[in-house]
């Protein structure tokens, strides 16, 4: 039976176990912190999926069960279903720190696994999932290059924390999840709320120190597991097919010349002419020892180390430009007619056109999440990713984890810039279509998205843009001894290089982040010099953008909902919804708009509309509501009743005054069924209130208000009359008191 260990790190309050749980996976943790609680296991497959596999299967898959807090799923089948974005957001947070430290040449399918069990609502498991991932590698026998370690770092008034709680994160300017090893970073995402370069490289900083207790907690548990790498079959490159494809792509400089074309299209085309004759000359000249793998992956080669040769010895990159230079950037606003906001963002080879949607609060998203946080969104950015963005042919309408990553990561360059809820009351919905793809599409969306909101006259604090700035570098025994740190890098570039690092801003600071690395860890030093240079970017990019839309549209487009915000007194609040709810029903099916109240018994109420006339009744109809009779003011009321001594009258909804027979008209009114009659919608005017509320109405006040002539009060008394009272015997008793 396999033993059980076990490993605390103290100061964070994390516990990771091993050996209870999956002995038959190749490694597999346990790890907790406060009431979360989250398995993970790491399996590897003993064989290749089929004899001429060419690429690395890892699958990191984190999910999230409903039991977890003790909740049931919803749906029909009571069943977890798809993987919603936060388990989706999680897996990729995950799987790129450690895809990069797997032996080149390992192919075998990988699997890594996690569940969560528990879940106290209080501390998130996405941290946990990394640490745990690594922990389990780390502890099986699947060859890799760890440990990694990562903890999410917030700023709480100034001051750093380290994996602050859900209630904790919304009083936080920065939400920082940096992973690394022991000497370098290896993968960060995030967001902030413009923060300054300094204060986000004080950031890293920070985080770097606090990984290396659970760095060393991991490396003693491996200690107590004392397991044995295993030896795999390692893919590579046969020396005598790599021969035949350098000296295919050496005649004539093939390979240079092609790499060095103008377009994206020409590049590939030229490639593919030289892969093709390499691949003729591999047949004939190894005949029955020809595999096609060998092609692709002689020309994985000689491509990269075309490229990076280039950048490193000559700082001489495919397109022309220099390490530092931007593609050329052209943008475009309202390109499309009925749509709230649209605008196309182009840089280079890469285009993306965003469409802005302004909604209802009831338009906001719901977030069915069992880890706590948030509840709902009111601001969401979709990001579609169509196969004939890069010319091909492939899969569509299906959302891949890719796309649901990428719009994340523009949904959170945008959202510390946006208005809050009570100055802008709209549900905001982006959604970016990429048309053309070369680089970098994720920081197109951003810098369209702004414009798109400046479009649709959404206030936003501040223009945003996002670049994301690469690497190339050379080693010598383990360490980088050169770089180039390249900005605004084309899909190549990614590619053959070894950093992809987006970082998005304002002029003031930085509003979202996320780096991907190749290598082995970044070093500090190199990261501070991509920082800067991604500053000195945005602020470029910035420039062109202010050119096209230099600020928010001052109304919203024709087409556009419209809004309405008023307080009304909160003793109020009953009578706008009405019993049953019945008030606000009718208002809202008169006029075709939505009331939204503040269930904070503020009085605040938001009304949405689809036109301004619609809005004005709305408007209309609260304020009769909520209004109060006020002295000297006209009405157009409602007879409600009708005495002897005169009629009362509904001026406002649900308050009304009494028009004593007297002020119903200029001349003597010996009935007051001889004026007005029940239900008769008549012209009043207020004359007096007293100091029991009760209110004393004209209509010969109004009449002469509206004939310009001087009116004079009556001197009748406000109370009611009481009618004159008869001797007893005419009502019918006797002298003794009883009943005649």
């Amino acid at each position: 039976m396999k033993q059980q260990h076990s490993v605390t790190i103290d100061e964070l309050g994390i516990t990771i176990s091993t050996g209870s749980l999956a002995r038959l996976a190749n490694g597999s943790v346990t790890i907790s912190k406060g009431e979360t609680t989250l398995f993970v296991s790491a399996t590897a497959a003993e064989d290749l999926r089929s004899p001429d596999q060419d690429f690395f299967p890892l699958t990191v898959d984190y999910r999230e069960k409903f039991a977890a807090a003790g909740r049931f799923p919803g749906g029909y089948f009571r069943r977890e279903g798809k993987p919603t974005d936060k388990e989706i957001l999680t897996s990729r947070l995950c799987d790129r720190p450690l895809r990069p430290l797997f032996p080149e040449g390992f192919l075998n399918e990988v699997q890594v696994i996690g569940l969560l069990l528990s879940a106290d609502q209080i501390n998130d498991p996405d941290i946990l999932m990394v640490n745990g991932a690594s922990a389990a590698l780390l502890c099986s026998d699947i060859p890799w290059n760890g440990p990694i370690a990562g903890v999410r770092v917030g700023r709480i008034n100034g001051q750093f924390v380290v994996n602050p709680t859900h209630e904790e994160q919304y009083n936080s300017d920065l939400d920082l999840i940096y992973v690394g090893n022991e000497n370098d970073m290896m993968m960060i995402e995030g967001s902030a709320d413009q923060i300054s370069d300094a204060d986000f490289i004080a950031a890293l900083e920070f985080a770097h120190r606090a990984i290396q207790p659970i760095i060393a907690a991991q490396r003693r548990l491996a200690a107590l597991c004392a397991k044995a790498k295993r030896q795999f079959p390692l893919v590579v490159c046969e020396p005598r097919a790599l021969a035949i494809c350098e000296r295919v792509a050496a005649e004539g400089a093939q390979l240079q010349k092609a790499i060095f074309l103008a377009s994206k299209k020409e590049r590939g085309d030229a490639v593919k002419a030289v892969v093709e004759k390499a691949k003729a000359a591999c047949q004939a000249e190894l005949g029955e020892a020809f595999d096609g793998r060998q092609i692709k992956m002689a020309f994985e080669k000689l491509q990269e180390k075309v490229y990076r040769n280039a950048i490193i010895e000559k700082g001489q990159r495919a397109d022309g430009r220099g390490t530092k230079d931007l593609r050329p950037i052209s943008c475009q606003v309202d390109v499309l007619p009925r749509v709230h906001g649209s605008a196309i963002f182009q840089r280079g080879e890469t285009q993306g056109l965003v469409l802005a949607t302004l909604g209802t609060s009831k338009d906001a998203q719901e977030v069915d999440a069992i880890t706590g946080g948030p509840k709902t969104k009111s601001f969401i950015l979709h990001y579609n990713f169509p196969p004939f963005s890069v010319g091909e042919t492939g899969r569509f309408g299906m959302t891949s984890r890719r796309e649901t990553g990428h719009g994340n990561l523009a949904e959170r360059a945008l959202l510390s810039i946006l208005p809050s809820e009570q100055d802008f009351p709209y549900s905001i919905r982006l959604v970016s279509e990429i048309m053309e793809s070369n680089g970098s599409t994720s920081m197109a969306s951003v810098c369209g998205g702004t414009l798109a909101l400046l479009d649709a006259g959404v206030p936003i604090k501040a223009p945003v843009a996002g670049i994301s700035c690469g690497l190339v570098t050379e080693e010598q025994s383990g360490k980088i001894v050169r770089h180039r740190v390249l900005t605004d890098i084309i899909g190549a570039e990614d590619h053959y290089g070894d950093m992809d690092f987006k970082v998005c801003g304002t002029r003031e600071g930085i509003t979202a982040f996320q780096l991907d690395l190749k290598i082995h860890g970044l070093p500090i030093e190199i990261a501070k010099e991509a920082i800067y240079q991604n500053k000195t970017t945005r602020d470029q990019i910035l420039d062109v953008m202010s050119k096209t839309m230099p600020s928010t549209r001052p109304e919203l487009k024709s087409c556009a909902p419209r809004t309405h915000r008023m307080k009304i007194p909160s003793d109020k609040i009953g009578a706008l919804i009405g019993p049953g709810g019945k008030n606000i029903k009718r208002i809202t099916e008169y006029t075709g708009c939505q009331i939204d109240i503040d269930q904070d018994d503020s009085g605040w109420v938001t009304i949405f509309a689809t036109d301004g006339e619609a809005l004005a009744r709305a408007v209309n109809e609260v304020n009769l509501i909520s209004a109060q009779i006020e002295i000297n003011k006209t009405y157009k009321g409602i007879v409600r009743s009708v005495k002897e001594f005169g009629a009362f009258v509904e001026c406002l909804p649900g308050q009304e005054g009494l028009v004593h027979v007297s002020e119903l008209a200029d001349q003597r009114v010996d009935r007051v069924e001889d004026v007005v009659k029940l239900g008769d919608e008549i012209i009043v005017k207020c004359v007096g209130i007293d100091d029991k509320g009760r209110v004393r109405l004209s209509r010969r006040a109004a009449i002469a208000e509206k004939e310009g002539r001087e009116y004079t009060p009556s001197t009748k008394p406000m109370d009611r009359p009481r009618p004159e009272r008869r001797p007893f015997r005419e009502r019918g008793g006797d002298s003794e008191g009883g009943q005649g």
